[in-house]
C-alpha cells in the first residue's frame, strides 16, 4: 500500500478540489449520449481525449459504429515489463430518457439537491468515469509516477449490447487487471452472463390459406405458429431442469432463466404461416461459456422434436447473440468469475477498507456489465464502482455526492499501489 501520509494527502486534495470533480461530471452529463438511438458519442469522446492528452496520456479513438467511437488512453509506466498494468473501463452511453415530463430536473444538466447529484448517467455511469478522470489528474499533478501501465477505456454501446469493450479487446488492449467501474454500491462484484437468441420454426413449403383444410386432413403441412408452442414448452422444461441441476454461490436457485421475450410469425392472412421466430434471453452462471450455453439450448430443443416428422423435414434454425441490439437485434454479455485470492482483488478490498474504515463485500452483481468480456479474454476483472442499481435508468436518476468523493479516494489509493507492485 501507499504510505499513510501519501493516502492522507491525496484524500485531502480530493476534499479541497471536489468542485473540480463536480465540474467534470457536469461536463459529461451535458452530452446527451442516450442509447438508443446511439451514434452520438463523438463529442464526449473528443472532450475526454483532450482531457487525457493534457495529462500525458497517449490516446486512440476509432469508430465502432458511425459517430460512436471508443477511446483508449494509456499512460506508459516507467518499468512496464515488470510492474502491474491496469485497465479502468467505463461506458459513456446512457439509458434513454424518453418523455422527460416526469423528471423534476433537467436530465442533461447536473443538479445538486440535499446531498445528491441528479442527471441522466450520474449513477450509470458517468459519475464513475468523472471520478476516474479526476483521480488520474491528481496523480499527474502530484507527480506520482507509475511503474506499470495505466489504461483508461471509455467505451460505447453498453446500454444496447454493442460490445465497445469487446472492440478494445479485439484491438489487442489488455492488462494484468481490469476494473469496470460500473455501479456496484462500492462492493466488489463478478457477474452471471446473458445471451439472446432467435429460435426459428420455418417450413420449406409455402401454402395458400385455402389449403389449410387439406393440410389438416393429410398432415402434409403445418403452421409454423402452431408448431412454436411445442418449442416454448421445451424451453420451459429446460429452464426447470437448470433450476434443479445448476447452482453457483451468490445466486438464488433458478437464476438461470430462459425468457421467451418476443415472438414474430406469419406473413399475411392469406397464407398458412410458414415461419415463426422466437426471441429468447438466456441467463447463465459465472464459469459458463456463452457458446456452450447456446449449444446446450440447441441440443435440448433438437432432442425434444426428434420424433416429430414435420421437424425432421423442417429443422429448427438458430441465431445467437450479436454485437448490437440496434443493428443485429442481439447481444452477448459473458459471465465473469471473481477470485477473492487474486492479488488485485485483495488490494482493491484493502484500498476500500483503508479509505472507508469498513470492509466491503465480494459477491455477484444482480445485473450484467462489460466485465464479462475481460473474463472471456482471460483478463482478471472485477466490477467496482459508485451507484446503486435502483438508480440506473430511473426518472430523476441520482447519486450521493459523498459517494463519488469516497470512490475517488479509493481509486487514488488503489491505482498507484497496484501499478507500483511487481508482476507476479
Amino acid at each position: 500500500m501507499m504510505s499513510d501520509p501519501q493516502i492522507t494527502n491525496l484524500a485531502n486534495l480530493v476534499e479541497e478540489r471536489k468542485d473540480e470533480l463536480k465540474q467534470i461530471l457536469a461536463d459529461l452529463i451535458s452530452f446527451p449520449t442516450v442509447s438508443p438511438p446511439a451514434r452520438n458519442t463523438s463529442e464526449i469522446q473528443a472532450y475526454i481525449a483532450e482531457y487525457l492528452e493534457a495529462l500525458d496520456f497517449q490516446t486512440e479513438r476509432w469508430d465502432v459504429f458511425p459517430n460512436d467511437p471508443n477511446l483508449v488512453g494509456i499512460k506508459k509506466g516507467t518499468q512496464s515489463d515488470t510492474y502491474n498494468s491496469l485497465i479502468i473501463n467505463g461506458h459513456i452511453d446512457v439509458a434513454e430518457v424518453g418523455d422527460d415530463s416526469s423528471w423534476t430536473v433537467s436530465p442533461f444538466s447536473l443538479t445538486e439537491k440535499a446531498g445528491y447529484l441528479y442527471g441522466r448517467g450520474v449513477s450509470d455511469m458517468k459519475g464513475a468515469v468523472a471520478c476516474s478522470l479526476f483521480a488520474v489528474k491528481l496523480l499527474h499533478e502530484e507527480g506520482i509516477d507509475l511503474k506499470g501501465d495505466l489504461q483508461l477505456q471509455t467505451v460505447i454501446g453498453e446500454e444496447v449490447g454493442e460490445a465497445g469493450t469487446l472492440s478494445c479487446i479485439e484491438k489487442g488492449y489488455d492488462a494484468d487487471f481490469a476494473m469496470v467501474v460500473d455501479g456496484s454500491n462500492r462492493e466488489i462484484h463478478g457477474q452471471g452472463g446473458v445471451i439472446t437468441g432467435w429460435v426459428t420454426v420455418k417450413s420449406k413449403e409455402v401454402f395458400h390459406d385455402g389449403m389449410r383444410a387439406e393440410l389438416n386432413e393429410t398432415g402434409n403441412g403445418a403452421s409454423a405458429i402452431e408448431k412454436m408452442p411445442q418449442i416454448i414448452d421445451s424451453l420451459r422444461a429446460l429452464e426447470q431442469e437448470w433450476a434443479e441441476t445448476k447452482q453457483y454461490p451468490g445466486f438464488k436457485k433458478g437464476t438461470t432463466t430462459i425468457n421467451p421475450a418476443v415472438i414474430e410469425g406469419g406473413r399475411h392472412p392469406a397464407f398458412v404461416a410458414d415461419e415463426c421466430r422466437l426471441w429468447i434471453t438466456v441467463h447463465f452462471y459465472p464459469g459458463e461459456d456463452y457458446r456452450e450455453v447456446a449449444k446446450e439450448v440447441e441440443d435440448y430443443l433438437k432432442q425434444s422434436v426428434k420424433d416429430d416428422p414435420w421437424f425432421q423435414e423442417n429443422p429448427l434454425l438458430f441465431e445467437w447473440g450479436g454485437k448490437s441490439m440496434i443493428e443485429d437485434r442481439g447481444e452477448i454479455f459473458p459471465s465473469a468469475e471473481i477470485d477473492p485470492e487474486h492479488s488485485a482483488i485483495k488490494l482493491l478490498q484493502q484500498s476500500h477498507n483503508t479509505v472507508e474504515q469498513e470492509t466491503t463485500s465480494i459477491g455477484m452483481s444482480k445485473t450484467v456489465t462489460d466485465a464479462g468480456w475481460f473474463d472471456d479474454a482471460g483478463i482478471p476483472t472485477a466490477i467496482y464502482g459508485p451507484g446503486k442499481l435502483n438508480e440506473a435508468h430511473s426518472v430523476d436518476e441520482k447519486i450521493e455526492w459523498s459517494e463519488l468523493i469516497t470512490f475517488t479516494k479509493t481509486m487514488l489509493t488503489f491505482i498507484p499501489t497496484w501499478c507500483n507492485a511487481r508482476k507476479q
